[in-house]
C-alpha cells in the first residue's frame, strides 16, 4: 500500500492551497489550515518559511516524497548543465509514477504510485514496478493487458478536471503513453504556483 492514501488531503490543509486542483479538496471549504489554531490570522512569513513552504509544496505534490528521495533529485538537478530549477521539474516529471499520472490512467499521483507498485505498468513492453523509475525521451508507458478494463482506469481517463500535457502523448484506446520530451516549469499543468527557486534558496542555506 502507498502511504497517506487517506491523509492525502492533510497536505492541501497545511500548504492552504489545491495543490493537485481536485474537487474534492477540503480547502475548497475551508482555506485556514488544520487543528485548532488553524483560524488564527497569519502573520507575514519569513523567507525561511516561504522557502520551506515552497519546498513542502513540490514534494507534497509527487505524493509526499521522503526529504531523502527528494534531496536526492535536487542533487542531481544541481550537478546537470543548466538552470537548477527547471532541471529540478524535469527530473521529478520522468518518474514513472508521475508519468502515470500525467497520462490519466489513474486519478491521483497516490494512485499512480500504488498502480506501479502492483505491477500495472510496462515501459518499452518490460515489466517495472518502481515508482520513482526514471523514464527517457521516448520511452513508451503502457498499463498491462490484463490491468486495462480496472474500473480506476476507466474512470480517470473520462476526468475532466485535468489534461493530458503536450511532453507526453497518450493513447487511451490502447492504455499507451510515450514521453515525447523533458518538460520546463511553463510545461508542467500544475494547479498552483510552484517555485522551485525557493526551494533552490532553501538548500543553499541548509
Amino acid at each position: 500500500m502507498t502511504k497517506r492514501t487517506s491523509a492525502k488531503y492533510k497536505i492541501d490543509r497545511r500548504m492552504g492551497e489545491n495543490i493537485w486542483g481536485r474537487p474534492k479538496s477540503p480547502v475548497n471549504r475551508r482555506e485556514y489550515g488544520p487543528g485548532q489554531h488553524g483560524q488564527r490570522r497569519k502573520g507575514k512569513m519569513s523567507d525561511f518559511g516561504l522557502q520551506l513552504r515552497a519546498k513542502q509544496k513540490l514534494k507534497g505534490y509527487y505524493g509526499d516524497l521522503t526529504e531523502k528521495q527528494f534531496r536526492r533529485i535536487f542533487g542531481e538537478a544541481e550537478r546537470v548543465k543548466g538552470d537548477t530549477g527547471e532541471n529540478l521539474i524535469a527530473l521529478l516529471e520522468r518518474r514513472l509514477d508521475a508519468v502515470v499520472y500525467r497520462a490519466k490512467f489513474v486519478a491521483t499521483v497516490f494512485a499512480a504510485r500504488q498502480f506501479v507498485n502492483h505491477g500495472h505498468v510496462l515501459v518499452n513492453g518490460k515489466r517495472v514496478n518502481i515508482p520513482s523509475y526514471r523514464v527517457k525521451e521516448g520511452d513508451v508507458v503502457e498499463v498491462r493487458e490484463k490491468s486495462r478494463q480496472m474500473v480506476v482506469l476507466l474512470e480517470a481517463t473520462q476526468l475532466s478536471e485535468r489534461d493530458v500535457p503536450d511532453y507526453i502523448e497518450a493513447d487511451h484506446s490502447k492504455m499507451s503513453a510515450k514521453f515525447v520530451r523533458s518538460p520546463g516549469l511553463a510545461d508542467v499543468p500544475y494547479p498552483v504556483v510552484m517555485e522551485p527557486n525557493l526551494v533552490i534558496e532553501y538548500y543553499a542555506q541548509n
